[in-house]
C-alpha cells in the first residue's frame, strides 16, 4: 500500500470513528470535523514530528487546533496514534471525561485548551517566536475555521507573525464556507481571503483540503518562502464523506439519528472497500 493510499484509508477510518463518537454521545460538531479530517490525517500521519510515548518531547512539532469545536477528528487521531487508549473515546462528552467538546491539555498530545475562536493563531505566533529565540527547529501548525476569520485577534496574530518573520509557522484555514448560522459570505464576507493574508505579509497557497495528494505536496514543502509564515487556504466540503451531509449547514452541530448513522457508516464502509 502506497503512502497516499494509506492516508486515504486512514482518513476514512477516522471519519467512521468520529461519527461513532458523536452518535453514541449524542453531541458534537459533525460537519466541521468531517471537513478537517483529511488535513489532520496528513499532519499527524505524514508531516509532524511527534512522539506519542513522549508527548512533551522538547523538539516535537506543535499543533494548535484553533477551531476547537471540531474536536472529534482530533480525539480520534490522537487515540489512534497512541497518545491515550482508544477505549477512552467511548467517554467523549460524558461526565468527568477528559475528552470534552474542545481540546483539553489534560490529554497527552494537546498543547493548549482552545475553543474561544481567535485564540489559536496568536498562541501559535508566541510558540513560533519562542522557537526562533531558542534556536529550535520544530514547527508550529495551527488550524482555523473560516468563520473564525471574523475575529480581530486573528489579524493581530497575522501582523505579528509577519513582523517577526516566522517561517516556522504554518496556518491552515478549513475553508468549508459554512458556519453555524449559514454561509460565511452571508454572515461576514471573507473574500478575497487569500489576498487579505498576502497583504499581511504571508505566503499563501490554496489547495483542495479534501485531496490527500495536494495536502501532502503542499505541507511537505513549507516554508514556501524563507522569512515568511505560510498560510494554506484549504478549500473543503463541510460534512465531507457523507453524501447527505455534504454542504448542508445544519450538520455544523447535528447528531445523526439511527437511520442516518447507519446509512453514513454504510457509505464510509464502501469507501474503505474501494481503498483496499
Amino acid at each position: 500500500m502506497s503512502k497516499i493510499e494509506f492516508l486515504k484509508r486512514k482518513a476514512t477510518e477516522i471519519r467512521m470513528e468520529l461519527l461513532k463518537m458523536i452518535y453514541e454521545s449524542g453531541t458534537g460538531h459533525t460537519g466541521g470535523s468531517l471537513s478537517n479530517t483529511d488535513i489532520l490525517t496528513v499532519l499527524y500521519y505524514h508531516i509532524m514530528n511527534v512522539d506519542p510515548k513522549n508527548s512533551k518531547w522538547e523538539n516535537r512539532d506543535r499543533y494548535i487546533q484553533s477551531k476547537g469545536h471540531a474536536v472529534e477528528s482530533y480525539w480520534a487521531i490522537l487515540a489512534d496514534k497512541g497518545f491515550f487508549p482508544k477505549e477512552e473515546l467511548k467517554t467523549f462528552s460524558q461526565f468527568n471525561t477528559r475528552l470534552i467538546g474542545h481540546p483539553n491539555n489534560k490529554v497527552p498530545g494537546v498543547e493548549m485548551n482552545t475553543g474561544a475562536l481567535g485564540h489559536g493563531l496568536p498562541i501559535s505566533v508566541g510558540m513560533a517566536l519562542a522557537a526562533k529565540m531558542d534556536g529550535k527547529s520544530y514547527r508550529i501548525y495551527t488550524l482555523m475555521g473560516d468563520g473564525e476569520q471574523a475575529e480581530g485577534s486573528v489579524w493581530e496574530g497575522a501582523m505579528a507573525a509577519s513582523q517577526y518573520k516566522l517561517d516556522n509557522l504554518v496556518a491552515i484555514i478549513d475553508r468549508n464556507r459554512l458556519q453555524i448560522t449559514g454561509s460565511t459570505e452571508d454572515v461576514m464576507s471573507l473574500e478575497p481571503l487569500g489576498d487579505k493574508w498576502r497583504s499581511f505579509g504571508w505566503e499563501v497557497v490554496e489547495v483542495d483540503g479534501n485531496d490527500i495528494e495536494q495536502l501532502v505536496e503542499v505541507l511537505s514543502n513549507t516554508p514556501r518562502v524563507s522569512g515568511k509564515p505560510t498560510m494554506i487556504v484549504a478549500n473543503t466540503v463541510k460534512g465531507k464523506g457523507i453524501s447527505f451531509a455534504e454542504n448542508v449547514a445544519k450538520w455544523h452541530h447535528y447528531v445523526p439519528n439511527k437511520e442516518e448513522y447507519e446509512l453514513a457508516m454504510e457509505e464510509l464502509s464502501k469507501q474503505l472497500e474501494v481503498l483496499q
